[in-house]
């Protein structure tokens, strides 16, 4: 019985109903409207006593409806109704104003759909209810029978009569089943007619593509700025620790860079967090370069203790500033792996050279035994992130074991058409 009563009397179903009782009451004015013009037309003064001139004045009233929707209030304000009514999914409407011809036709069809079949529901839900109650009533109450309700002439005294109340929960039930039926096809219905257009589609598309690559970029900077210092403060005051009693110098080099390191991450990171929470990243700290903040990484990376060797050809000065923000970054997560999984022997060798129209960086370091990112459960994502970095800018990575040795090698073009607008689109933190 439950699983029966459900689809017509469930939670659902009488949302759906509300819905449908809105519509009717939306149409009234257009109705009152049709009666307007179908009184002087027909010639009859009292529209309200006639059904035929009622239900001609329902006719008149829906294409006045229909062109009413095509304000742009309509389509959001019928979406939301439809949203939280009718149970249909956010991603299939639209909750923009109708702009096209098309969707603005949709609409208009949609918005007459809802108040034609609305207000036929919300009249049967107005008459059906009292005229059921009488019928149930009627075997019950002899006043009632002899009444002008009780219609004699066709229930009379007979057993007909008992039948009265079957046929009063019948009616109840049909009246549930229509508007639960009504209910279900506009529910059916409206994603066709208020579901977003191929364009409203593709700027969707694009919207979110958008808010991934600015979220992957932060999470990018984050794990790059922020996991680098964390992996330089532990090895520098791993270090100073094991030396505090024999090498107090070293002891407090290693103090200070890891206050230069803790200062620069800060503001990096609040950098970041600024770009979270105003969504532009216009005014934040700028992000650190290959010209302006090399020296100062290797400082703080040999602090921690590895041997850095480091060659650079490159005039780096003069490097195009997206590639100089990508590859200090990448220069900086090389340094990082190399100092988490860089093995007992902790000697790095950085190279840093122009190659024709291309920087390529070159970081080779011990290989430990069990390989990089394996120290770490869920490592991995340094990599991951070069990768990502170089293929913005049109360039190339590799990483692997040569000859017993961990070799990172990174080629970046100096120009390519586009990549210099899209990266700095990104914006920088």
């Amino acid at each position: 019985m439950t699983a029966f009563l459900r689809p017509l009397f469930g939670r659902r179903a009488r949302l759906r109903w509300l819905h449908l009782v809105l519509g009717g009451a939306l149409a009234v004015p257009y109705v009152l409207a049709g009666e307007v013009v179908i009184g002087p037309v027909t010639g009859w003064a009292d529209v309200l006593g006639s059904l035929p001139l009622q239900l001609a004045a329902f006719a008149t009233g829906l294409p006045v409806a229909a062109v009413t929707a095509l304000f742009p209030p309509v389509r959001p304000l019928e979406a939301g109704a439809v949203r939280w009514l009718c149970g249909v999914e956010p991603g299939l409407l639209a909750y923009g104003p109708a702009r096209t011809r098309g969707e603005k036709g949709r609409t208009a069809a949609w918005f007459t759909l809802h108040l034609g079949i609305g207000a036929i529901v919300a009249g049967l839900s107005l008459a059906v209810p009292p005229f059921a109650v009488v019928l149930m009533a009627l075997p019950f109450s002899a006043g009632l029978r002899h009444s002008r309700f009780g219609m004699p002439e066709v229930w009379g005294e007979g057993w007909v009569l008992a039948l009265a109340p079957v046929a009063g929960a019948a009616l109840l039930v049909a009246l549930a089943g229509c508007a639960a039926g009504s209910g279900a096809l506009l529910a059916r219905w409206a994603p066709a007619l208020l579901g977003p257009s191929a364009r409203d589609r593709l700027a969707a598309a694009e919207a979110r593509a958008a808010d991934l690559a600015v979220r992957n970029r932060l999470a990018r900077e984050l794990h790059d700025s922020v996991g680098h210092a964390l992996s330089a403060v532990m090895l520098q005051a791993g270090a100073a620790r094991r030396v505090l009693d024999t090498d107090p110098g070293f002891v407090r080099e290693a103090l200070a860079a890891i206050e230069d390191t803790t200062r620069r991450t800060v503001g990096e990171l609040d950098a970041v967090l600024g770009v979270l929470r105003d969504g532009d990243p216009t005014g934040t700290a700028p992000a650190p370069t290959l010209a302006a903040d090399l020296d100062g990484l290797l400082r703080r990376t040999r602090a921690a203790g590895p041997r850095i060797t480091a060659t650079v050809t490159a005039d780096v000065a003069t490097l195009p500033p997206p590639v100089s923000r990508e590859a200090y970054r990448i220069v900086q997560e090389g340094l990082s792996n190399a100092l988490r999984h860089g093995g007992d022997q902790r000697a790095v060798a950085l190279r840093i050279d122009a190659a024709g129209d291309h920087l390529e960086i070159t970081l080779a370091n011990a290989l430990a035994a069990a390989g990089p990112a394996a120290d770490r459960p869920g490592g991995g994502h340094g990599l991951r992130g070069i990768a990502d970095r170089a293929r913005l800018l049109g360039g190339t990575f590799e990483a692997g074991a040569v000859q017993g040795r961990w070799r990172l090698r990174v080629r970046l073009p100096l120009a390519v058409p586009g990549a210099n607008r899209r990266t700095t689109a990104e914006g920088s933190v």
